[in-house]
């Protein structure tokens, strides 16, 4: 028998497996036939297979002009910004049969911001056969259109409020409404208010829902005292249902005594709450009256309750008030707080010389006074007064040897008429009455913001508690100037005014809107 001879194997190496050979069934391609998908080649699958299939190109987004918000479908109205994370997202969802597949990347591309269009460029990637994923880039162009949101159509809309907030105050001036305007643009309490009207004795704040008109009346609570009462209105019925719509009226009545006012506080009151002086000045307005005696410094609190319990009005107020002139002044060594007392003599600046008109009493102004001042205060000779707690007190044995000729409040100023502040005060926008003011009505309203801008001068504890800007001329005129000595634009303007007080840059903030800032020069 013939025996082959062995043949000799490799050392060790393997022996290439050759795969099987097709052509592209499309093009004619040679491809390999085990790992190809459909009889396809990368080319052909890439021509033929579309995975963006039943994905819009075109859809169209709603936007309010007024407040520039978008609509999220089926009512929902948010805030986005151009080119933002939120506004890709509602471009996302707007687009039907984006579930089905798989967003690797998507982007926006820039478009002329008139043309109201948005692009935006999305890649997708999805198994087209078995073990072959197809990516694809693909655009889409967004229309934008115009349609109002319900909020901007109430707001244009009369009577359309759900709650309004009436705020009141027997007073003849607007001083107290005008730094509650300050405590309320501080604090943003007026954010949900679709429309603030002015009315001759107050404010009126209209609110779409009823619990933003609770909070507040809440926030009024928490900074003055007031009184309110709650009504409401039927405005319809479903009598298959028993659904019913009201209309909420609140009622916040704001005391009728002010900063600087002379109180005669009933004498029984008056023992209740510390024994205190019934004669007395009102030298804050908080969450409860702080009075004030001249005479001894006491001070004593009347809280909300108790002064609705059984209320009672100002003696005088500021514009009663009469200028004194210092002639001299001794302190008594008696301190308490901010305030020293000290017995002073006065004249009244328009007697000025007369000897016969020169009075000596006790001030609680002991600090801030010296001989030459002007000092405002209430002159009680020989004024009548038709108020039942002052008969009362003149009446009393006890207290109506206590009664001075003159209380001194506080010290005045020499200032000029047009006169540059290198600070400015928010206001918000509100809404005439239906009678527009007389043009006396105007003047008092312009003395009066100037009589509060000067106790926000005067009053550091006073300004402690707003939000004051600084002056766009004084920002310009301090990067103009810088690196070089000079006064403030208050400074320069107020020659022969040193003694005013002024208010330092470093208690102004920088943040400043243009919006809804009424200009105080």
């Amino acid at each position: 028998m013939e025996i082959d001879t062995p043949v000799p194997l490799t050392n060790g190496t393997p022996i290439p497996h050759t795969s099987a050979t097709i052509l592209c069934y499309n093009c004619g391609a040679p491809i390999d036939g085990t790992t190809s998908a459909g009889a396809l080649c990368n080319e052909c699958v890439k021509s033929t297979v579309d995975i963006s299939e039943g994905i819009q190109r075109e859809a169209t987004l709603l936007m309010c002009r007024d407040c520039e918000r978008w609509l999220q479908p089926p009512n929902q109205w948010m805030t986005a910004a151009p080119e933002s994370r939120e506004l890709l997202a509602l471009c996302l969802r707007k687009l039907r049969g984006l579930s089905k597949v798989r967003i690797t990347d998507a982007s926006f591309i820039w478009t002329e911001p008139h043309s109201r269009r948005i692009k935006v460029k999305i890649t997708l990637q999805q198994e087209a056969f078995q073990g072959t994923i197809l990516q694809q880039t693909f655009d889409v162009e967004y229309v934008v259109a115009n349609n109002q949101c319900p909020d901007c159509a109430k707001s244009f809309t009369a009577n359309t409020w759900r709650a309004v907030v009436q705020v009141r105050q027997k007073v003849s001036h607007k001083r107290t409404f005008l730094y509650l305007e300050q405590l309320i643009l501080k604090h943003s309490a007026h954010k949900d208010t679709i429309n603030i009207k002015e009315t001759k004795d107050g404010l009126d704040f209209f609110y779409s829902q009823r619990n933003h008109a609770e909070k507040f009346v809440d926030f009024l609570t928490s900074v003055a005292p007031v009184r309110t009462k709650k009504s409401q209105e039927l405005i319809s019925m479903d009598i298959h249902t028993s659904s019913k719509s009201y209309k909420f009226t609140f009622s916040v009545e704001l005391l009728p005594i002010c900063k600087d006012d002379l109180v005669c506080l009933p004498i029984k009151l008056a023992k209740q709450i510390g024994n205190v002086a019934p004669l007395t000045l009102c030298y804050r307005v908080g969450t409860s009256v702080n009075l004030i005696d001249p005479n001894t410094l006491q001070t004593a609190d009347v809280s909300t309750p108790i002064y609705w319990r059984s209320p009672f009005g100002a003696l005088a107020d500021v514009q009663e008030l009469v200028e004194f002139i210092v002639l001299d002044i001794e302190p008594t060594g008696v301190q308490k707080g901010r305030f020293f007392l000290a017995e002073v003599t006065v004249a009244r600046a328009s007697d000025f010389g007369n000897e016969d008109s020169q009075y000596t009493v006790r001030t609680h102004l002991g600090g801030i006074l010296h001989v030459g001042d002007s000092v405002m205060g209430y002159h009680l000779t020989g004024t009548n007064f038709n108020n039942p707690q002052f008969e009362a007190l003149e009446e009393s044995n006890a207290h109506s040897s206590t009664i001075p000729d003159v209380i001194l409040v506080k010290k005045h100023y020499e200032r000029k008429k047009k006169k540059g502040r290198n600070w400015r005060l928010k206001r918000m926008a509100k809404e005439e009455g239906e009678m527009l003011p007389r043009k006396q009505d105007k003047d008092r309203m312009d003395q009066d913001y100037e009589m509060f801008l000067r106790d926000v001068e005067e009053d550091q504890e006073l300004r402690s508690t707003m939000a004051l800007y600084k002056a766009q001329q004084a920002k310009k005129a301090r990067d103009q100037m810088e690196g070089v000595e000079t006064a403030s634009m208050a400074e320069t303007e107020e020659t022969g005014a040193d003694d005013v007080p002024k208010i330092d840059m470093d208690e102004l903030q920088d943040e400043f809107d243009d919006l809804d800032v009424a200009d105080d020069d």
